[in-house]
This record gives C-alpha cells, sequence and structure tokens, in this order.
C-alpha cells in the first residue's frame, strides 16, 4: 500500500478502506437504485423507522444534515497489462490514435466503478439515481501505458449548495501501485436536485447551471466557426456503455430514455468530453489539464458541431447544436 494519505481538498484526513478489486458497474447501479430508493422513502416518510431514521441515530434524515463519508475506497493493484484489446475498442470510438497508452478519458472510465462505489454506500446521503452531470476537472501528469500496475482510489468532497439544489465532487486518483507520485487525477461534479444545506453551511454557495439548462436565453449565443461536424447515430450511447460499462437506460434507447423524461436518448456526457480531447490532438502533449462543463444533453441521433481553438498556452473547445445553437458542451485542454 502507497505510503500516500488521502484527504480532502479542504485538507481533512479519510479512513481508507481497501478492496480487492475494481468493482462491477452493474452491481453498483443496483445498489444505487435500493440507496436512492431508501434516501426517497425517507425524505418522504421521515418518521418511519428503519427508513426515516436510516442514520441510526433515531432522528429522521430530514431533519439532519447532510454529511459524506469520511472515507475513501481504495484498490492497491489494478493490472492494465490484459486491458490493450478494451483500450483499444476504446481508442477507436472515440477517435484516438490507437497506441499502448492510457488517454486520460479510458483512465476516467478505469477509476469511475470506484467513485460510484462511493456514491452508493449506505452513509453517502445523496441518491445515485436522477444525479445530474455537471462538470469536470482532469490532470493528467504522464503517460500511463498498458503493463502498469496501477493504484486508484476514490472519495467524495465539497458538498455545496445550488440553486436547484447541492452539488458534490467525486474525486479519483491513480498512481502506479507502490509510488506516491500522481499520474491522474478527476474530479466529477454533480448535482443532486431537491437537496438543500442549512443556510450556516450554504452562506457562500454561489452556484452554476445545470446539465439541460441554458446559460443564456435562446438566441444570445453566438457559436464560433465549427472545425468539425459530429454525426452521432443512435447507438452511440450503447458503444460507449460497452466501453464504459456505463449502461445508464438514458443513453441507451429512445424507450428507456422516455422513463426517465427524456425524448430520445443522450449522450454520454463524458463521450462527447473525450471526443472533443481526442479533436485537440497530439498537442495537447503528454501532461495537460482538461476541463469540461456541460449544458444541453445530445439527443441521438443527432449532429454536433464542434470548435476546437487556441488559447493562450492551451486549447478551448465547444460543441453545439448547429440548427438551434444551444450549446452542449465547453472547456479548456492545457498542457502541463
Amino acid at each position: 500500500m502507497s505510503a500516500h494519505r488521502p484527504a480532502t481538498s479542504s485538507g481533512e484526513p479519510l479512513r481508507v478502506e481497501t478492496l480487492p478489486t475494481l468493482p462491477g458497474l452493474g452491481s453498483l447501479y443496483a445498489r444505487g437504485a435500493a440507496s436512492s430508493g431508501r434516501i426517497a422513502a425517507g425524505r418522504a416518510l421521515p418518521g418511519l423507522p428503519g427508513i426515516g431514521a436510516g442514520r441510526g441515530d433515531g432522528e429522521p434524515d430530514g431533519d439532519q444534515p447532510l454529511t459524506l463519508p469520511d472515507v475513501a475506497l481504495h484498490v492497491p493493484g489494478v493490472p492494465t497489462a490484459n486491458l490493450a484489446g478494451h483500450l483499444h475498442d476504446y481508442q477507436r470510438l472515440l477517435h484516438e490514435p490507437v497506441t499502448d497508452v492510457l488517454p486520460a478519458g479510458y483512465l476516467h472510465v478505469l477509476a469511475f466503478p470506484l467513485a460510484t462505489a462511493v456514491m452508493v454506500r449506505g452513509d453517502f446521503p445523496l441518491p445515485l439515481l436522477g444525479m445530474v452531470h455537471l462538470a469536470n476537472q482532469v490532470e493528467l501528469h504522464g503517460p500511463v501505458r498498458v503493463g502498469d500496475l496501477l493504484e486508484v482510489r476514490a472519495w467524495s468532497e465539497n458538498l455545496r449548495p445550488h440553486r436547484r439544489g447541492v452539488q458534490v465532487d467525486l474525486v479519483a486518483e491513480v498512481r502506479r501501485a507502490g509510488d506516491t507520485a500522481l499520474v491522474w487525477r478527476g474530479v466529477s461534479t454533480y448535482l443532486a436536485k431537491g437537496f438543500h444545506l442549512p443556510w450556516s453551511e450554504a452562506e457562500n454557495g454561489a452556484t452554476g447551471p445545470a446539465e439541460g439548462e441554458d446559460r443564456a436565453p435562446a438566441g444570445t449565443w453566438v457559436p464560433p466557426l465549427p472545425t468539425g461536424r459530429w454525426a452521432l447515430g443512435p447507438g452511440t450511447g450503447r458503444a460507449y456503455g460497452a466501453v464504459s460499462g456505463d449502461r445508464n437506460p438514458i443513453h441507451l434507447s429512445a424507450l428507456s430514455a422516455k422513463a426517465f423524461g427524456f425524448p430520445r436518448a443522450i449522450a454520454h456526457g463524458m463521450y462527447t468530453a473525450a471526443r472533443a480531447l481526442a479533436d485537440v490532438g497530439h498537442a495537447r502533449g503528454e501532461a495537460y489539464r482538461w476541463t469540461v462543463e456541460f449544458a444541453k444533453p445530445v439527443l441521438l441521433p443527432g449532429a454536433v458541431d464542434v470548435a476546437v481553438t487556441p488559447s493562450g498556452q492551451g486549447f478551448e473547445y465547444v460543441g453545439w447544436n448547429g440548427g438551434r445553437r444551444q450549446k452542449h458542451f465547453e472547456g479548456t485542454v492545457t498542457p502541463l
């Protein structure tokens, strides 16, 4: 086990729980559905024993502050020698060069199950189902190659208000096994609608837009000249779900997406962000900082206009619906 001790961004130390392997997303989603139902029942019936008093202290959940678990999950040995075929499938789907180097987006796919395992814990106060993906911040500090033995950690932090609920960061870090040097770090920000922090905890909380909300009134945003256009077929969500393991029904078919209020299936946010990262190309270098903020979801099938432009020491990118001038996502890639 690495000597590195995990802590939140504010310096709060975390207990470490070690798992033998990375968990499977299928079983995690089943647990997430159960925990989401328990949380919903606890909010609807706060006085019901065993549901409303879900924290085991005799007080209703609705009367308790939202508290994140003080735990970091840890998998000390994640082999990659057997991932070459899977990596190449990812690279072809995302239009990355087919090499033995794991792109930053692929490392997100690798670490995502452990971050999800944090969100389905019994002491995680927010429901996995219905969580809205707002943004990502990623740092890649050097090349990770097939054959490297990795160590992965994940935890939650920075619970704060949003005008439509609360937002939380899920942090994942990757190191080479036994090494304290960080090779990859990803911070995924999610919104849980309808939850609220006490005023004392929300005093300084300014918030941003959620996925699916316009940043400006329709027609006021003027898109740049596109540098490319993606034609995304109806199976895009299923294809990315196959390589990422993220088979959320909203991405798989029009029928399953309609059950969650979408007119058609929507593309995974991380698919669009990683595809834009690939569009930046080799100019990003071997170490870079990559950010993305999500706006309107991309309906499938559909076309996305994309612009990648130099900015300062790096690049900016944006994707939008050319017909309706609706922004889907925007971000930056900055070499380190």
